[in-house]
């Protein structure tokens, strides 16, 4: 049945082809760029300027009207302040997970619904499906591309409104349909990161937000091998940006001893201490609403991460996760995401690393 569907134009090649797609199954196709950040807009960083001439020059090729909405504020108090509170924190937060459930899925669906839509869509590469009354949300075809992991905060209201048209095609079918109907950014290079930060050095741009406070490098035994710039600039599993010289195997951000502002690191990718066999996380959000059974499930704790045989024990608004395998980097403040075969379950933000070498340099005075 042809619906009003309001689609998430960014400029970029995936959210054009969507349009294009809906329009082709006979809906009313309507297209909402989403300005989400104005600092330093002017900068190459973040160019939403391009990116609107892209959104507009491809509303123009597929013959449908396109609408600029300013998200910005709402961004910064939903979204990049607890990115900056997190850091200070000591965590390594995922912006862009908040942001879908905040942003993308939430002020802008509001917004969508004010100009009569019936549904929203996206250029996401998920799915969703209906069963037993439910709304799940599913891995797409190409799991290359598989963004349900930065989904997995949406609930039944939000799936039950949300179309994603890519669903089931992979990555290079896009770009030759965008080519076929030569759309003018057909050939456009996928964004990569945050708007905010883009390309950029990370730690020049944090050091706007967040001041440094330098302090020692430490060996889990508590040796001196150098110096950092402020614990909020590194992130577990780190190797570039340390400046630790000498020879032997390169050194990797293992943990941060926040209260003596000492990082921990090791030397060799397969340390012990960048080993873990379990999690614990907070803050858990379950796709239908209420958490699934504890048993055996899959994971991930990061994005580009194969799936991890575990063992879940979901609570309200908590999780605990035993791998069957040791898992490499486990970072407080990203999520962990739950899959039952293509089913993308829900998953929380972490807090612990379990099973994990001693980090903080407790054995020295």
């Amino acid at each position: 049945m042809a619906k009003r569907v309001v689609v998430g134009l960014s400029g970029g090649v995936d959210s054009a082809v969507a349009a294009w797609l809906l329009k082709q199954q006979g809906h009313e196709v309507l297209g909402l760029f989403m300005k989400n950040w104005e600092d330093d807009d002017e900068e190459d960083y973040c160019p939403s300027r391009q990116d609107l001439v892209d959104a507009v020059s491809v509303a123009d090729v597929l013959g449908i009207d396109v609408e600029a909405v300013n998200f910005s504020a709402e961004y910064k108090e939903r979204v990049f302040a607890h990115f900056l509170a997190e850091y200070r924190a000591g965590r390594t937060p995922n912006p862009d997970v908040l942001c879908n459930s905040e942003i993308k899925f939430a002020a802008f669906l509001d917004h969508a619904m004010t100009l009569g839509a019936s549904r929203i869509a996206t250029g996401h590469y998920a799915g969703v499906r209906e069963r037993g009354g439910r709304f799940e949300l599913l891995r797409a075809a190409d799991s290359a591309k598989d963004q349900s992991y930065f989904l997995h905060r949406l609930d039944q209201a939000q799936l039950s409104r949300t179309l994603f048209p890519l669903a089931h095609l992979h990555k290079r079918r896009v770009r030759d349909i965008a080519r076929e109907l030569g759309l003018p950014n057909h050939d456009k290079k996928d964004s990569t990161g945050i708007c905010f930060i883009g390309e950029r050095p990370f730690r020049e741009f944090l050091q706007r937000y967040l001041p440094r406070q330098p302090g020692d490098m430490v060996t889990p035994q508590g040796r001196v091998v150098g110096r950092h710039q402020g614990l909020a600039y590194y992130t577990i599993g780190q190797r570039q940006g340390l400046g630790i010289g000498g020879p032997g195997l390169p050194w990797y951000v293992a943990a941060k001893d926040m209260e003596r502002n000492r990082l921990v690191v090791v030397q060799g990718h397969d340390h012990a201490a960048l080993l873990a066999g379990a999690l614990e996380a907070e803050q858990a959000s379950w796709v239908a609403g209420t958490p699934p059974p504890g048993g055996a499930y899959s994971a991930k704790t990061r994005y580009r991460q194969a799936d991890a045989p575990c063992d879940a024990q979901p609570q309200a608004g908590h999780l605990k996760v035993r791998f069957q395998a040791p898992q490499w980097a486990i970072t407080p403040g990203q999520s962990v995401v739950l899959y039952e075969g293509e089913v993308c379950l829900g998953g929380a933000v972490i807090t612990t690393a379990l099973g994990a070498a001693a980090p903080a340099g407790a054995e020295a005075a």
